[in-house]
């Protein structure tokens, strides 16, 4: 039996109650609404599918969200970058909905509104693919009766081609801001920095195999380190050029036994103060129509991407792909970006 009340607020109160199952209740904004839901409920126990929504409506999505990183995230290989994606939904308006009243149109206008504020397609791709895991493991895992409202919803389409290469006075401000960061960095300063780069421009690993890596994985005879545990699963060696090893012979060990004793987090603290720098010092010296120098949208990433291309003048393709842990070529050839002006040297 249904009954319908409007409480001092306005809003209207929906309750059904059967024998053998536990009162259902919700609140809307219209009598209209509420005599609808109730009447969806009634249907649904007259035909032996009911399935309580209570703790879908009672469990916000921030709430969840926060579930998900202590039970979900922290077993990922990019748990700490998950961080970053978590908090910002949580900042989200949506965030304080409760799980059972978000729609796909709900995120349909948030992913809108996300375009518009000019945020790349594949970070919007990423976010929303978090909150469609999310509804899974809620549904599978935690029991709650949920309908993934973003599974119809149209993704933007991603462009993730990019040809950022580093030109040499770009590398040279870069490598000095980071050497010197200027009057009152203090305690803010990221010590392994400095090196971090410098490896990752040499070797073209990614920042989460840098950050891993060992002293006992590294040979510095051999000139050889081992990544045991990579992004697509594969144990790979990375030969270590010259420079590298200087690199590391610089560094002060550490009693934890990884060579850069730093997170991700901080990294990334420390990346965008360098980066920052480095662009004012290089517009004051160079003038801020200086054609081709900017530094404001180079990423961590693109170092990648600039080691590669490097590597690439030095070995055979099959060779390179062994140190980058590129499957195939055509993986590869997204973090392959020869100048037209060096092509043309070697036509001679």
């Amino acid at each position: 039996m249904a009954t319908i009340d409007q409480r001092k607020s306005g809003w209207w109160q929906a309750k059904v109650r059967r024998k053998g199952l536990a009162p259902q209740s919700r609140t809307f904004r219209t009598r209209a609404e509420a005599e609808a839901w109730a009447r969806a409920i009634e249907g649904e126990m007259d035909r032996g599918v009911f399935v309580s929504r209570a703790e879908a409506e009672r469990t916000t999505l921030g709430e969840a969200l926060t579930r998900y990183e202590r039970e979900v995230s922290r077993q990922k290989k990019g748990a700490e970058q998950e961080k970053y994606r978590i908090r910002t939904w949580r900042a989200d308006p949506l965030a304080r909905r409760s799980l059972a009243s978000l729609r796909g149109a709900d995120f349909a206008a948030w992913r809108d509104a996300r375009l518009a504020a000019g945020v790349a397609p594949a970070t919007i791709r990423l976010d929303i693919a978090l909150i469609s895991h999310l509804y899974t493991i809620a549904e599978k895992e935690w029991s709650i009766h949920v309908v993934n409202p973003v599974q119809s919803i149209r993704l933007p389409r991603a462009n993730n081609a990019r040809e950022r290469r580093l030109s040499p006075d770009e590398a040279r401000y870069l490598l000095a801001a980071l050497d010197d960061p200027g009057p009152g960095a203090g305690s803010r300063r990221n010590v392994w920095m400095p090196a971090l780069v410098r490896l990752a421009l040499e070797t073209a690993m990614r920042q989460s195999e840098l950050l891993a890596l060992r002293w006992e994985r590294v040979d510095q005879l051999r000139r050889v380190a081992h990544l045991p545990d990579t992004k697509n699963g594969t144990a790979r060696d990375v030969p270590l050029s010259p420079a590298a090893v200087a690199v590391l012979a610089a560094l002060p060990r550490s009693i934890s036994g990884r060579v850069f004793d730093t997170t991700s987090t901080a990294v990334k603290q420390s990346w965008v103060r360098a980066v920052a720098r480095a662009q004012r010092n290089l517009a004051q010296d160079c003038g801020e129509d200086t054609p081709g120098v900017f530094l404001d949208d180079l990423t961590f990433h693109d170092l990648r991407h600039e080691a590669t291309s490097r590597l690439a003048e030095k070995l055979q393709m099959h060779e390179l792909m062994k140190v980058t842990g590129h499957k195939d070529t055509r993986m590869l050839a997204r973090y392959y970006h020869p100048r037209a002006e060096d092509l043309a040297r070697k036509l001679g």
